[in-house]
């Protein structure tokens, strides 16, 4: 090939190059407009269920992450929960001590899903209190509850199943506690030794007949008097 060719055939190249690089502008454009019109569409739930619903989305439960304490949970009462904890397990070492934090945690947690399920129900209450006016008066809680349900369902469920999770959680770190615990137990029963000293049998036998000299009457100890048993002249 000449140089003449090539330097065609490079342009050629670089126009398609250019080219394909103005489609994909035209087209991120053209995806960009439609992504916005998109949105101005999807204003979110307009319904009062709908909106409800939506608005439980961003509270946090502390059921799941690192988070244990919410704002409204008392700080003292925590500390007391995880002091009184303590002293059921009496923990020995790091390991033994990060279970049961974890597993005071895992309790804590459990303590607040019936609460929270509560919550949702009274937030029903409220809610729809006037849905079912027209209904006789001692059906209309069974009634609002029951709509509640339906409503939060989704939430409802979620809250179950963290309570499985968690249960599940627990059952696995108080058995792994406890085989820590046995194993350490095993292990400090088999550093005593058989007699009970911290001395070895060996040791104490090579320490018995100087001990045994110590204690010997003097008079078991002491030569016989020749004078005293020979007779009178």
């Amino acid at each position: 090939m000449t140089a003449r060719s090539i330097r065609r055939a490079m342009e050629r190249k670089a126009k398609k190059r250019e080219k394909k690089r103005l489609q994909a502008e035209t087209l991120s454009e053209a995806r960009l407009l439609a992504n916005q019109a998109n949105a101005q569409l999807s204003t979110g739930p307009r319904t009062p269920e709908g909106q409800a619903k939506s608005s439980l989305n961003a509270v946090k439960t502390g059921l799941t992450g690192r988070t244990v304490l919410l704002p409204s949970d008392n700080t003292a009462e925590y500390d007391r929960h995880v002091a009184a904890f303590n002293d059921e397990y009496q923990p020995v070492g790091l390991q033994e001590c990060e279970l049961v934090q974890s597993i005071a945690d895992t309790f804590w947690r459990l303590r607040r899903i019936p609460i929270l399920e509560t919550a949702i129900f009274a937030k029903g209450r409220i809610e729809f209190a006037e849905l079912f006016n027209e209904q006789d008066l001692a059906a209309r809680p069974r009634l609002i509850d029951a709509h509640t349900f339906i409503t939060y369902e989704k939430q409802i469920r979620n809250l179950q199943l963290q309570e499985a999770r968690l249960a599940r959680r627990r059952e696995k770190e108080i058995a792994e506690l406890r085989r820590l615990q046995n194993e350490r137990i095993q292990k400090q029963q088999q550093e005593i030794p058989p007699n009970g000293f911290v001395f070895s049998t060996p040791e104490i036998n090579h320490a018995a007949p100087t001990q045994n000299r110590y204690h010997e009457p003097a008079a078991l100890t002491a030569a016989p008097d020749s004078d005293f048993l020979s007779p009178v002249s």
